[in-house]
């Protein structure tokens, strides 16, 4: 009989389909370009938010949203890929799904950072980029347009490529708990703390963070864009 455990709490499922939310608005304001750039450095600072919130989540948050609950050695990965899963790699982010996670992270904290400094010099200007000099202003410009939005891309695409193989191939669905919280395991285990109290104190923290970004964005002199793709 399968146990049924709390493994995404729900500021963790909020965050996840924000984010896909607000990347996938990049990706359409960042090439429509225009009057629709205004937008793309709103979503570009939601963005940021959500990373700060996701960075602190990863320490507070619930049990299999923590990074020390996916933070694996070289061995546990090799141990996995070679058919030797031990119970916790079932249970949240498996070795592999770990490191898409954190690459994830990392290349889109990359990507809004250099959109907070970028400059293309025509319609696009991070609130950072007065405070660098104009040849910094110009790579983190072209990484912004001709790097990072491409590593974001191959990796979403990676993503949804191991979401589809494992549906298939191990007949696990992937997507379901990410949207109840709940999955079904063959043994028991710790479930996520998801309360009334923890989500308060997501709530204070998205706040924070949301109150950070937006210090951030007042530092621009024109309050140009930031942030996300373009």
């Amino acid at each position: 009989m399968p146990h049924r455990v709390r493994v995404w709490d729900l500021p963790t499922r909020l965050f996840h389909w924000a984010l896909v939310a607000c990347v996938v608005l990049l990706v359409i304001t960042g090439y429509v370009g225009g009057d629709a750039m205004q937008w793309h450095a709103r979503f570009g600072y939601a963005v940021l938010t959500l990373l700060l919130f996701r960075l602190v989540w990863g320490f507070i948050g619930g049990r299999w949203s923590r990074f020390r609950s996916f933070l694996y050695a070289p061995s546990s990965v090799l141990a996995y890929v070679g058919g030797r899963a031990h119970p916790d790699h079932l249970v949240g982010h498996n070795p592999l799904g770990a490191g898409s996670v954190f690459a994830m992270l990392l290349v889109l904290l990359a990507q809004v950072g250099t959109g907070l400094f970028a400059d293309d010099e025509i319609a696009f200007t991070g609130p950072l980029n007065r405070f660098v000099q104009g040849s910094t202003g110009l790579a983190a410009t072209w990484y912004h347009k001709s790097v990072g939005q491409w590593l974001i891309v191959g990796l979403v695409v990676l993503h949804v490529a191991a979401i589809v193989y494992y549906l298939k191939k191990k007949r696990e669905n992937l997507v379901r708990p990410m949207v109840v919280g709940d999955k079904d395991l063959a043994a028991p285990a710790e479930p996520s703390r998801d309360d009334t109290a923890s989500r308060v104190v997501a709530l204070v923290v998205l706040a924070v963070c949301a109150g950070v970004v937006a210090w951030i964005a007042s530092l621009g002199a024109g309050g140009g864009s930031s942030g996300g793709f373009n």
